[in-house]
């Protein structure tokens, strides 16, 4: 995840922690609502990329794993 994408995320999740914070404190329940969609879609947004990440490591240790195999075939 690039450190764009978790500024963006931590700021979406902050302001949607103040949205929700400021809709509870007076009493306007549409902006508390908001204030958790945008903490909601700033925590799918991190999952996403961490799944962007972890697919990118799997398609390395599987050439690593290829590599290794195909060696130890040349070897005999």
């Amino acid at each position: 995840m690039g450190l764009d994408d978790k500024l963006n995320n931590a700021a979406t999740n902050h302001l949607g922690a103040a949205k929700e914070g400021a809709g509870k404190l007076t009493g306007n329940g549409e902006l508390e609502r908001e204030g958790q969609r945008d903490q909601a879609q700033a925590k799918l947004q991190e999952a996403g990329e961490k799944v962007k990440d972890a697919a990118k490591g799997i398609g390395s240790n599987l050439k690593d794993a290829a590599a290794k195999v195909k060696e130890g075939f040349s070897k005999e």
